[in-house]
């Protein structure tokens, strides 16, 4: 225990920097001044946004790029309302957030006071702790209670308010940090025998690799036991990278195959939801290794391995029994990746006019860099996204995860140019997922975060527009406006930009928007006839 001295405030900021968080995200609202002034005095850095969405979603990538808790300090009323739906997508990812949130007075509620409002009803069913700081003495013992429990496997958002009169005067208590603190139960060490006895002694097994393998730091453990047992891996989420993208076992282009040649699935650390075709996987028998008792799925009887996901792999890792040799399958599956891959060639490299989507990401593979992160926000052009991009490093890969949540892409942004101050952070941005964001390009010219910015500007929805042409012949509210100059509102905000309407200029205009050290947005006039090709099931 530590006494801090001064106020709730105080003790707040001095329980998250604990837990190693030293970023606040925020939008100005008087109700938390005191979080402000304890940053302030305490030396943790503040970024503040347009819009309480931004601030949430930067906490929550912060998190995902530090594996800490990320802290979004939203102010009262409509400050934390409009922190829902970034808090929502958190809770979904399983990301550590911790929201403190202002509040009117306490010794004045139901008067009527200014933005008077309970939130913790509203933020109960999305979070994994919701509750008012009534004691200024417990703050602190509140906040450290809030980010151990985010960080908790399974992880997710908790959120504390803190009325006006609460934050006077006072000392509290803030507990140390204990050494294990968010590693979860040890598995059943019988169940994660019969996994490895069911990889080992199949023909055709596959890894399918999700976000909580990356939660759970167990890249080198997942290594291991694919290379111990001779196995292939599939990403899903934040699973992308965990592998290098040219490692012998990593593949990309070919998990179809899973559904027609795979005799065996075990899903590691992501839900077996629409993403993963509900746990089907044609003929093949799932298993699924979940890092908490609350991933069991409910819809589905596999066998489940429940506990910390490194101590899991490296029992796999540590299988001693007989196996099959995975060689030949290996093999078939790298003939069929090589072959996918010499099939995008055509397309990266389409001459086309209007432009197609995918040749800016042939455009774009050829000038990442292996510890570039790389951000998706948008429906279609995001999805071309994963179809492209190659992931190489931890943590080089966010996208808004199965709540489907668009404008988390400028929050992410800002997050990532403050935790990767060295690599390349690249935005994807549908032109639709644009309009919910774009004005946070502000925010990173006034903090001086350069970011790469590319809108497919397609001037329309076009996940909505194609399937309701598709399913009714006719289509409405789906249309945007056609080449929107989104480049212009990025240097009417201080970055820069510019409009790319034939393929041969893509190449060039992202090779000034690496080189000009602001946020800088190049706006890509797409085909608005080219249709991504979704096959998932989404409910």
């Amino acid at each position: 225990m530590a006494l801090i001295e001064g106020h709730a405030g105080e003790q707040a900021v001095a329980a998250l920097s604990g837990f190693g968080t030293d970023v606040m995200f925020t939008l100005n609202g008087g109700h938390i001044w005191p979080l402000y002034d304890a940053a302030r005095n305490q030396g943790m850095r503040v970024i503040d946004t347009r819009h309480e969405q931004s601030a949430a979603f930067a906490a929550e990538a912060y998190a995902k790029l530090t594996r800490r808790p990320g802290f979004a300090a939203l102010t009262a009323g409509p400050g934390i309302t409009n922190g829902v739906s970034a808090v929502t997508s958190a809770h979904f990812n399983g990301s550590p957030v911790v929201v403190l949130g202002g509040r009117a007075p306490q010794g004045r509620w139901g008067a009527g006071s200014l933005q008077e409002l309970d939130h913790v009803p509203i933020l109960q069913s999305i979070t994994k702790m919701a509750a008012t700081v009534t004691d200024a003495e417990q703050a602190g013992t509140m906040v450290h209670e809030a980010a151990r429990l985010a960080i908790e496997p399974h992880r997710g958002p908790t959120f504390l308010d803190f009325p006006l009169d609460v934050f006077g005067p006072s000392s509290g208590d803030v507990p140390a940090v204990v050494a294990d603190v968010g590693r979860g139960v040890t598995p059943d060490s019988d169940a994660v025998e019969a996994l490895a006895r069911l990889v080992a002694g199949a023909e055709r097994p596959a890894l399918l690799v999700g976000s909580d393998v990356y939660w759970d730091g167990a890249w080198e453990e997942l290594e291991a036991a694919a290379t111990a047992l001779g196995v292939p891996c599939f990403f899903n989420g934040m699973g992308r990278g965990l592998l290098p993208a040219d490692h012998d076992l990593a593949f990309l282009r070919t998990r179809g195959l899973l559904k027609r040649r795979a005799d065996v699935v075990v899903v590691l650390g992501t839900p077996l939801d629409f993403r993963l075709g509900f746990g089907s996987f044609g003929a093949a028998t799932v298993a699924h290794a979940v890092d908490a008792e609350s991933q069991r799925a409910g819809h589905v009887d596999v066998l489940t391995v429940v506990g910390d996901l490194r101590q899991t792999l490296a029992g796999l890792a540590g299988y001693g029994g007989d196996r099959v040799d995975h060689t030949g399958w290996i093999a078939e599956l790298r003939e069929a990746e090589l072959h996918a891959a010499a099939g995008e060639v055509a397309l990266m490299e389409a001459e086309g006019d209007p432009i197609k989507p995918s040749r800016i990401y042939g455009e774009l593979r050829k000038r990442l860099e292996r510890d570039a992160v790389v951000i998706c926000d948008g429906g279609d052009f995001a999805s071309y996204a994963g179809k492209f991009i190659e992931v190489f490093e931890p943590g080089g890969w966010l996208d808004t995860g199965p709540y489907g949540c668009l404008g988390n892409g400028l929050g992410y942004a800002i997050a990532a140019r403050v935790v990767r101050p060295s690599s390349q952070v690249v935005l994807l941005l549908g032109d639709g997922a644009a309009g919910f964001s774009l004005m946070d390009v502000d925010s990173l010219v006034r903090h001086g975060l350069p970011v790469v910015m590319i809108v497919g500007n397609n001037g329309m929805w076009g996940l909505e527009k194609h399937p309701m042409q598709a399913i009714y012949g006719w289509d409405m509210a789906c249309d945007l406006q056609p080449g929107c100059r989104y480049d212009e509102v990025v240097r009417s905000l201080g970055g820069g930009g510019e409009t790319v309407e034939s393929p041969a200029e893509i190449g060039p205009a992202l090779d000034r928007a690496f080189a000009s050290g602001v946020p800088y947005l190049v706006n890509v006039l797409t085909d608005p006839g080219d249709v991504y090709p979704r096959s998932s099931n989404l409910a």
